[in-house]
C-alpha cells in the first residue's frame, strides 16, 4: 500500500469546439483517511493559476471567474467544462489537501480541436503556357475554419508533389478568424509540358486528432495548357469510304496544339491555288463541300498558323469523286418500227470505275442485264417508255438512268365490241368499240349519234349513244378504225329483245314436247315387255336399236348456243306467257 497522497489525472484531454470537456481527478490518502479540502485551478496566460473551486466537507465554494457559468462539479468531484471555445485550450490543475498526509496536486492540458470540414480547390482557369518564363501558379487550395491550423500537401496524378527549385513551389498563408478558428490557404506554382495536358492536380488537408494523423482530400482538377501544333492532319469525311456525286463532303483539318491555330484551306487547279478559307467555319478547321461533282476532284491544302510562334505548317489531301456521265441509249434501226420488226437497244456511259447496266420498262420490270437488249415480233402494245440504268458497284448509291420511247406502228385492230347488242325500239343505247393501233387512229361509225373518245397508249375507245330505231334494227351499226397503215371495221347486230323472248319460247315447248314423247315411248315400251310381246335377249335388242322404217318418224333438235343466251331461256318461256295474257 502506498505511503503518501497520490494525485492521479490524465496528462491531456482533447474535446471539440463546442462540446463539453470533463476532466477527473482521483487521489489516494493512506488508511482511507479523508481529503481537507479540493481546489480547482487553471493556468492563465501568465502562468498563473487562477481558482475555480474550493471544496470542502462543509460544502463547494465556487469562484467568480469567467468560467462561472460553464463549469459544473461532479460527485466523483470531477470538474466538466461546457461550449468548450479556442481559449479553453489550457492546462487545468487538481489539488487535495489531506491534513497530516500534507498536500498534494497534479495537472490535464485542454487541448481543443475543429476539424475541417472540406478541402477547396481552385485551378487556374486561364491558359499556362509551356514557354511561360516564369513559374506560373496552377491551383490554390483552401481549408476554412479549422484548430489547430493544419497542414496542405500538393499531388499531380496522385503522387505528391515536393518544392524542386524553379519547377515546383507551394505558398502558403494562415489566417486568424475572429472565432479563433484559422484558415489555412496554400497555391502550387509549378512548371507545365505538353504532357501535362492530361495531368489532375489535387490538394490534401491534414490535421491531427487523438494522436492520430487524418486528411481530407480534394476533388482533381486540370489546367488548360497551352502548346503549339507539332503535327498536322487533314481527312475526308464522307458517309461513304468512297465519295461520288451527291455526295456532301467535309474535309477535316486537324492540329495537335493548343489553342488550335489558324486554319487556312485551297484547292490545287493546275498552277494556281483557289483560296476556299471564306467557306470554312472561323476556328474549325472543316471544310464543308455540298452536293459535290467530278469538278471537286482534286488536291486539298490545309495550312495553320500559330500565333504564339509564328511557325506555318500544311497538309495535303486527294478528293476522288466518282461519277458517271454521257449515259446514252442507241437504237437499230433507228428508222420507224413496224409490227414484227425487231430491235437492238445499246446503251453506253462513261466512269472512271467498272460499270454495270440494266434494262427496265415502265412497269418496273427488269427486262435485262448488259448494254444490249434485243426485242423480236414487236407488236403496237410492245410500244412503251424503256430506261437503261447504270451503276457503280464498287461505288453504293452511285447509278444514273436514261430513257428511250419506242413507238411501234401498225394498223388498227378492233379488240372488243358490243356485238350482238339485245335492245328495244325506242330505247338510247351505248355503242362500244376498242381498238389498238399506232399512229393514233380515227374511229368513225355508220350511223349518227353523240360519240366519246378515250386513249390509253395505244388503245382507243369510242363510245356513240344513239337511240333505237327501225332502220337500226335492221341494219346495225359499222365501227371503222383507221390509219395511215390500214382500215379495221366490225357490224354491230341489233337484237330486238321481244324477238329473242319468242324464239326461246318456241324452243322450250319444242324441249317439252321431246321430253313427254321420249317418257310415252317409255312407257310402250315397258307395258309390252311385262306382256311378254318383247322378247329379251339379244334378237330383242336387236328389234329396239333397229326399227322398221316409219313413215310418221318425230324428230326433236336441241341446239345451245353461248351460255349467256341459255341464262335467257326461262325469262322467254315468262314473256310469251306475258304476251298470252295480255291477248
Amino acid at each position: 500500500a502506498a505511503s503518501k497522497l497520490e494525485i492521479s489525472m490524465p496528462p491531456v484531454v482533447e474535446v471539440e469546439i463546442g462540446d463539453t470537456a470533463r476532466i477527473e481527478c482521483n487521489f489516494y490518502i493512506p488508511e482511507n483517511a479523508s481529503y481537507t479540502y479540493i481546489d480547482w485551478f487553471y493556468v492563465d496566460r501568465s502562468n498563473r493559476q487562477v481558482r475555480l473551486y474550493h471544496v470542502t466537507a462543509s460544502g463547494v465554494l465556487e469562484d467568480d471567474t469567467d468560467y462561472k457559468n460553464r463549469l459544473s462539479l461532479g460527485e466523483d468531484k470531477a470538474l466538466s467544462l461546457s461550449s468548450v471555445t479556442v481559449q479553453d485550450a489550457r492546462t487545468f490543475v487538481c489539488q487535495v489537501g489531506a491534513g497530516s498526509y500534507g498536500v498534494g496536486e497534479n495537472s490535464t492540458e485542454l487541448r481543443v480541436y475543429k476539424v475541417p470540414k472540406t478541402a477547396e480547390i481552385e485551378p487556374n482557369t486561364g491558359g499556362i503556357s509551356v514557354r511561360s518564363n516564369e513559374v506560373p501558379e496552377i491551383a490554390r487550395c483552401f481549408s476554412r475554419n479549422s484548430f489547430p491550423p493544419p497542414n496542405i500537401t500538393w499531388h499531380k496524378n496522385g503522387e505528391q508533389l515536393h518544392p524542386q527549385g524553379n519547377e515546383v513551389m507551394t505558398q502558403s498563408a494562415l489566417t486568424r478568424e475572429s472565432s479563433g478558428l484559422y484558415t489555412v490557404s496554400s497555391t502550387l506554382y509549378a512548371l507545365v509540358t505538353r504532357e501535362d495536358r492530361h495531368s489532375r492536380y489535387h490538394c490534401t488537408v491534414h490535421y491531427w486528432l487523438r494522436g492520430q494523423r487524418h486528411a481530407l482530400e480534394s476533388r482533381a482538377v486540370k489546367v488548360n495548357v497551352l502548346y503549339p501544333t507539332e503535327h498536322l492532319k487533314l481527312r475526308v469525311a464522307s458517309p461513304s469510304a468512297l465519295v461520288k456525286e451527291g455526295d456532301n463532303v467535309t474535309l477535316v483539318c486537324e492540329a495537335d496544339g493548343n489553342p488550335p491555330p489558324i486554319f487556312s484551306f485551297f484547292k490545287k487547279n493546275l498552277n494556281e491555288r483557289q483560296d476556299l478559307s471564306s467557306l470554312v467555319e472561323p476556328e474549325s478547321g472543316v471544310l464543308n463541300l455540298h452536293n459535290v461533282n467530278k469538278s471537286n476532284s482534286g488536291t486539298y491544302t490545309c495550312e495553320s498558323l500559330d500565333l504564339d510562334d509564328m511557325i506555318q505548317r500544311e497538309e495535303n489531301v486527294n478528293l476522288v469523286v466518282n461519277y458517271i456521265e454521257g449515259v446514252r441509249v442507241k437504237m437499230e434501226p433507228s428508222s420507224t418500227l413496224r409490227e414484227g420488226d425487231s430491235v437492238t437497244l445499246s446503251c453506253d456511259a462513261h466512269s472512271p470505275v467498272a460499270l454495270k447496266y440494266q434494262w427496265w420498262d415502265e412497269k418496273g420490270q427488269r427486262l435485262g442485264e448488259g448494254n444490249r437488249l434485243f426485242l423480236s415480233n414487236l407488236t403496237v402494245e410492245t410500244s412503251k417508255t424503256l430506261s437503261c440504268k447504270v451503276m457503280a458497284p464498287s461505288v453504293p448509291g452511285l447509278e444514273q438512268s436514261k430513257q428511250v420511247s419506242m413507238a411501234v406502228e401498225g394498223k388498227p385492230r378492233i379488240v372488243a365490241i358490243s356485238s350482238p347488242l339485245y335492245v328495244r325500239p325506242d330505247e338510247v343505247i351505248n355503242l362500244t368499240c376498242k381498238a389498238v393501233a399506232f399512229p393514233r387512229p380515227t374511229v368513225q361509225w355508220s350511223i349518227n349519234g353523240t360519240a366519246h373518245e378515250y386513249t390509253d397508249k395505244q388503245h382507243i375507245t369510242s363510245n356513240l349513244t344513239v337511240r333505237v330505231s327501225q332502220d337500226l334494227l335492221q341494219a346495225g351499226a359499222v365501227c371503222r378504225v383507221s390509219n395511215k397503215l390500214g382500215i379495221s371495221e366490225k357490224h354491230i347486230q341489233l337484237v330486238d329483245q321481244k324477238s329473242k323472248a319468242e324464239s326461246q319460247g318456241v324452243i322450250i315447248v319444242a324441249i317439252i314436247v321431246a321430253i313427254l314423247v321420249v317418257a310415252v315411248l317409255g312407257a310402250v315400251i315397258y307395258f309390252l315387255h311385262k306382256k311378254g310381246k318383247i322378247p329379251c335377249g339379244r334378237a330383242g335388242k336387236q328389234d329396239i336399236t333397229k326399227p322398221e322404217a316409219r313413215k310418221d318418224k318425230i324428230v326433236v333438235e336441241v341446239k345451245s348456243d353461248k351460255l349467256s343466251e341459255e341464262a335467257g331461256l326461262l325469262q322467254g318461256a315468262n314473256g310469251e306467257k306475258r304476251a298470252a295474257a295480255d291477248q
